[in-house]
């Protein structure tokens, strides 16, 4: 009976097997819409992008030749724009290598695959059409009643570059190096004139071509002199020749842009972005009236943090009929404060009848009609 059991036992492990799928030489007769699921957001950008006039908007539209190798459709690059945008693809060479493998894109793009150079081309051509694209894009939000037009929140967010710190410079930086280039210099011609005497043709020579070195390094460095005070700008960068050292967090200094965002509070929509090369401080006017513009309405309220408070720009907002909610950053905080808690800002009461100013001990202070920094 034991032994029978052990035989059953042995028929059921016999007939279980692994789950099979399809076998790889089966012909199956689909087509690539039977791919795609109705609900599919793919089939929204579709959509949407054949339904634009990309001549108003501004794009660079390929014409049909008459000869020659036929071009790519400007609607396929929108497309695949969009898509990676959609989907965190940024990446020229990633998008191509989507495009032969990726289904959604086959859908998309009915299977043609277009090479890396098309596609950066198309972003590098049509800066201005993408960006009107973008107000339009708002316009349909607003149409579709997805944003509520009345707060909106403003951040940036830091994004590093490929400079390196070592080739962002101002002007303290390239006289530092000429500095150094001017005292190695003469240290050299010393040591030149001292292996002279003694006729040390081996050594003059080494020392020779440091100083040659050294020369070219100064050319360098006098033509970025030259650049920097050209641009107008406090710093140059030679690789993203845009980017600058921007304060990242605390003390951190990073080569980088500013990318500022504004959301609108009813769906977490963004209505406005753009890249910028400074901090928080001086942006909130020009990210401010570009959500203005794109919105479509005479006023809104925005919402920012600490990082914006600066008069010049709260003044332009004002001044454009929107109101300002600015987080008011919190004096004598840092270390290097000397300022008694007592005595901060804050505690001073101003008393506009008079233009003057009642201290802490009760003191009234006036102006003596002069600044002071």
């Amino acid at each position: 009976m034991y032994i029978s059991n052990i035989k059953a036992r042995k028929v059921v492990y016999l007939m279980m097997q692994h789950i099979t799928g399809i076998s790889r030489n089966q012909m199956v007769f689909s087509s690539l819409e039977d791919t795609i699921l109705p609900e599919n957001p793919v089939r929204f950008i579709d959509a949407f992008v054949e339904a634009l006039s990309l001549q108003t908007l501004g794009f660079s539209v390929q014409t049909i030749k008459g000869e020659g190798r036929p071009s790519f459709d400007t609607r396929i690059f929108l497309k695949i724009y969009l898509y990676g945008y959609l989907n965190g693809l940024r990446s020229s060479r990633k998008l191509e290598k989507e495009c032969a493998r990726n289904i959604e894109l086959q859908w998309l793009l009915c299977a043609i695959i277009p090479n890396y150079h098309s596609i950066s081309d198309f972003r590098k051509q049509n800066p201005s059409g993408l960006k009107n694209l973008f107000k339009l894009f708002v316009s349909f939000l607003k149409d579709a009643d997805l944003i509520g037009c009345e707060t909106i929140a403003i951040d940036g967010a830091k994004s590093r570059a490929h400079n390196s710190k070592k080739a962002n410079f101002n002007q303290k930086k390239i006289e530092r190096h000429l500095m150094y280039i001017e005292e190695r210099t003469q240290e050299y011609l010393a040591e030149l004139a001292q292996n002279d005497l003694q006729e040390n043709s081996i050594t003059v020579s080494k020392i020779a071509e440091k100083i040659e070195r050294l020369k070219k390094n100064k050319l360098r460095y006098e033509f970025l002199e030259e650049k920097l005070k050209g641009s107008g700008q406090p710093q140059i960068s030679t690789t993203d020749q845009d980017a600058r050292a921007l304060l990242v967090q605390g003390v951190v200094v990073e080569i980088s842009y500013n990318i500022q965002a504004a959301v609108d509070n009813k769906h977490n929509l963004v209505v406005a972005t753009h890249t910028i090369n400074r901090n928080d401080l001086n942006a909130l006017g020009a990210i401010a009236l570009e959500a203005k513009e794109n919105l479509g309405v005479d006023t809104f309220t925005v919402l920012v943090d600490k990082g914006y408070h600066n008069g010049r720009e709260i003044t332009q907002c004002i001044n454009n009929n929107i109101t300002t909610i600015v987080a008011h950053p919190t004096p004598g905080t840092s270390k290097e404060s000397v300022t008694q808690p007592d005595y901060l800002v804050a505690k001073f009461k101003y008393n506009a009848a008079n233009d003057s100013y009642t201290c802490p001990q009760g003191e009234t202070l006036k102006t003596t009609g002069r600044w002071h920094k």
